[in-house]
């Protein structure tokens, strides 16, 4: 189970190796992409709280990268964290997640990616759940749910 101390060491450090990569150009993401999907991933933007579709969806299944069909997270691990965005404990493997140190807006964050594609998901917190303590805050507009 990953830790905030592993999230910051491997957003200074590095992140895991992923198991794949996938690369396209910006020409290419959008041809598959809906414009707020592509925003939100390759942009790094972000939705309005309360107003992404998977937001308060707990049906199962697992929740995969809307650009490159990675699995990301399991419905097992999402809780209501009343943020206004889908909220996990843990993503569904080590190295499905990247993290980067983000200083935008004046602040200190981790920023959590696709370690597949670089897709931009959201950003992690100390502030979530046992027994992880974590709590991955991301963007509906960045996944699409395969539920099983």
């Amino acid at each position: 189970m990953l830790t905030w101390k592993d999230i910051i060491r491997f957003a200074t450090k590095g992140s895991p190796n992923p198991v794949k990569r996938v690369e396209k150009t910006p020409a290419e993401w959008k041809a598959q992409l809906t414009e707020e999907q592509y925003r939100i991933t390759r942009e790094k933007g972000t939705e309005r709280p309360h107003s992404g579709a998977l937001c308060a969806i707990y049906d199962e299944g697992q929740y995969n990268c809307v650009c490159c069909n990675t699995p990301l997270f399991d419905s097992t691990i999402k809780f209501e964290s009343s943020s206004g965005w889908p909220s996990f404990t843990q993503p569904i493997s080590e190295n499905a997640i990247k993290y980067h140190k983000d200083l935008t807006f004046g602040m200190v964050r981790v920023e959590v990616l696709c370690n597949t594609c670089d897709a931009h998901l959201g950003h992690i917190f100390p502030d979530g759940p046992e027994p992880s303590g974590l709590r991955y805050c991301i963007n509906s507009e960045a996944m699409v749910l395969d539920k099983k």
